[in-house]
């Protein structure tokens, strides 16, 4: 009984060996591995196991590679994946460039992928080129006609300058730059629209990808539409400024005239103010005599009994006139 039972403990104990075995060590990727001709031993995938790295994301990359012709060693690919990087999209860009015959070693795609870009991308977009286009960009030619381009830029990645090139948006907006500038630049929208041509000839000459981690192939403007009158519209609101201002300059003439005319009229308010003082003193010094006073006197009533007069007669006549109207 007592053999029965150490000889249970016994094969559980080993049945529970061989499962935490299985789980610690894939064995279905090692044989994988050992049949594709990967050099690995189950102590390297304990060891991955230890340091947390997935055996999957090491060993399957390395068949590839392996199957490929290429020469990578587990460690590079375990090194690559602790710092953070995608393993297999840089074993998938090394197949892709040996295939292209481009020269691109393990070093230098995998610092690209760690600065962020897709060295896969890169590498198909090298082989490939890609077209970027522009949105609709807005230009004024000299003769005050809005331009409205769009073009289509066909661009490679340049390997040597991925890493601290600019993007696509760099590019993009310096071919908008340069097809504004060119556009501006030309006598009349008419020259642009028979030879949409050479905007592209003169952005290529500019040199715009430098500095860039792509190589510009081509520039074509795909369309070009005819905008608003740019010219005509400044024309108009310079012309409506004008004449606001020169409102404001009348406005400030008729002011002006306004105050000198009531500063005239307080003057010869205040010169009539001084007559009875002047009278008083001619009086009194015999310059005027009391006949000639009340001559004066009678004078101003017969001017203001005609005043009086006249502006009756015309109050009256304007009344008849009113009556008239509306008995029609």
């Amino acid at each position: 009984m007592e053999k029965t039972v150490i000889l249970l403990m016994v094969v559980i104990l080993v049945v529970l060996l061989v499962i935490g075995f299985l789980a610690l060590v894939p064995m279905g990727l090692w044989i994988s591995a050992i049949a594709s001709g990967v050099k690995i031993s189950i102590f390297d995938l304990i060891g991955m196991r230890l340091r947390r790295v997935r055996p999957n994301h090491i060993i399957l990359p390395m068949i590839k590679s392996t199957k490929a012709g290429l020469k990578l060693t587990v460690n590079q690919l375990e090194a690559h994946y602790l710092a953070g990087g995608n393993v297999d999209s840089v074993v998938n860009a090394l197949i892709a460039a040996e295939r292209a015959g481009m020269s691109l070693n393990f070093e230098q795609a995998s610092a690209i992928d760690l600065a962020g870009r897709d060295v896969f991308e890169a590498v198909t977009m090298s082989v490939t080129p890609k077209v970027i286009e522009t949105a609709m960009i807005s230009a004024v030619a000299k003769d005050g006609i809005e331009l409205l381009v769009k073009a289509r830029v066909t661009v490679r990645t340049n390997i040597e300058r991925l890493i601290g090139g600019a993007g696509e948006s760099t590019i993009l907006a310096r071919v908008g730059e340069g097809i504004v500038t060119t556009v501006g630049s030309s006598q009349s929208h008419g020259s642009v629209l028979e030879n949409p041509d050479d905007i592209s000839k003169v952005v290529l000459d500019k040199g715009l990808d430098s500095g860039t981690a792509f190589e510009i192939m081509s520039i074509d403007i795909a369309d070009i539409d005819i905008g608003r009158n740019v010219g005509a519209n400044l024309k108009s609101l310079q012309a409506e400024a004008d004449n606001k201002i020169a409102q404001a300059r009348a406005e400030e003439r008729r002011a002006m005239a306004v105050a000198l005319e009531q500063e005239m009229r307080a003057a010869v308010v205040e010169a009539e103010a001084e007559i009875p003082k002047a009278m008083a003193e001619a009086l009194r010094s015999g310059n005027v005599g009391v006949l000639d006073y009340y001559k004066l006197q009678n004078i101003q009533a017969d001017t203001e009994m005609k005043k009086d007069i006249g502006n009756g007669a015309n109050a009256f006549a304007e009344s008849k006139k009113q009556v008239t109207t509306c008995s029609k």
